[in-house]
């Protein structure tokens, strides 16, 4: 008899294409945004920031901003610029204001080996990662080609968005480790019970 270990840590996933898309995916499968030490990790894992960049000013007051401009930019991009709503032209004025904002300002500094490292010049304010983010999401949705390529994932409960760049523009699943993976094994065990019948 196997012992059932505890599932693994969840690892943030980049792995759509566009930052603000990745930032969509933090709802998948629950909640990934929970509290401010997950948040503070995927701000670094995402790039908003370089590598090894002080967040220990984040507070919970950033969860609601991430939380806000993430349902903004799911509304946007779901609902497709062609919907003239209420609710569609809110979303969209609130992500314009937080586009609007000035962005964290990179500087290059001399690392421990001599090279060339770049740092911010001072401690990334909430509003100005959240800027980032919008700025971003304003490109995907003003871009035809971009647009063109936005897929949603064909897995099973899978909501999550994607770019389909891939050659042909066949990708189906937002990750094939993934989803990709679990399509496959359920296709396999799918012919195996045939087999068996």
């Amino acid at each position: 008899m196997a012992l059932r270990t505890a599932p693994a840590p969840y690892e943030s996933r980049f792995d759509s294409g566009r930052i603000c898309l990745d930032l969509l995916a933090t709802t998948h499968p629950g909640e990934r945004l929970h509290a401010v030490g997950p948040l503070r990790a995927w701000i670094a894992g995402a790039g908003l920031v370089p590598p090894g960049t002080p967040l220990g000013h984040a507070d919970a007051s950033w969860l609601t901003g991430f939380w806000e401009l993430r349902g903004h930019v799911g509304q946007l991009v779901r609902l497709g610029h062609t919907v003239l709503t209420e609710p569609y032209d809110s979303a969209l004025g609130r992500l314009n204001e937080a586009a609007r904002v000035p962005t964290p300002v990179p500087r290059a500094v001399r690392g421990a080996d001599g090279a060339l490292v770049r740092e911010l010049a001072g401690p990334p304010e909430c509003a100005a990662l959240l800027a980032v983010l919008a700025r971003d999401a304003v490109e995907l949705l003003t871009d035809p080609v971009a647009r063109a390529a936005l897929r949603e994932c064909e897995g099973d409960n899978c909501p999550l968005l994607y770019l389909d760049t891939s050659r042909g523009r066949r990708r189906r699943w937002c990750s094939s480790e993934v989803c990709g993976n679990r399509e496959r094994v359920a296709r396999h065990r799918r012919r195996a019970a045939l087999t068996r019948a």
